[in-house]
């Protein structure tokens, strides 16, 4: 009877240390945020750009250089989007298109590259400072780095290209 009793204490002693210790998921999130880190890309847990949506979501960017922002769009996948918005792609709508159309070229790799993205990847949106995934962190980094080379050249192609052309370059000379 004492063994049980005791056996019963140290049950309860250790059951809080293994509440503590991270899940498989949570080891995989871990991996795939600190190998994205080391590849440049900031990862931040925010607000997404979804209407009525106040849970923070992961949201992975890939940074425009300094003296060359991005243009503003957002794509959004059927499943969170209205059906009023315009078409793009298979499963993607425009929620707000860039007001200065992108080139073919640039167009097409988008297009394939949301059109392979995972399933709970919702959100592709561009700024003036970023290129921004905004997923569920379904996959691995294994997986997920195979998206990486399309990012970084949609984002070197979108670089320099702002809505708005004052943006880009030296300031302009004042009017006298």
């Amino acid at each position: 009877m004492i063994w049980l009793f005791i056996l019963l204490v140290m049950l309860l002693v250790i059951s809080p240390v293994m509440w503590l210790k991270p899940s498989p998921r949570q080891k995989r999130v871990a991996t795939l945020r600190n190998a994205a880190m080391q590849r440049g890309l900031k990862v931040a847990l925010r607000v997404p750009p979804l209407h009525g949506d106040t849970v923070p979501m992961p949201a992975y960017r890939w940074h425009y250089p300094p003296q060359q922002p991005g243009p503003d769009f957002m794509l959004v996948r059927d499943s969170h989007a209205a059906d009023a918005l315009k078409p793009f792609g298979h499963g993607w709508r425009w929620r707000k298109e860039p007001l200065r159309g992108l080139p073919e070229a640039l167009e097409a790799r988008l297009k394939r590259l949301v059109e392979r993205l995972p399933q709970d990847a919702l959100v592709v949106e561009s700024d003036t400072a970023a290129l921004t995934l905004w997923w569920h962190e379904s996959q691995g980094f294994e997986r997920f780095s195979t998206y990486l080379e399309d990012f970084q050249a949609l984002r070197d192609g979108l670089a320099g290209r702002p809505d708005h052309p004052q943006m880009s370059g030296p300031p302009a000379p004042p009017l006298v």
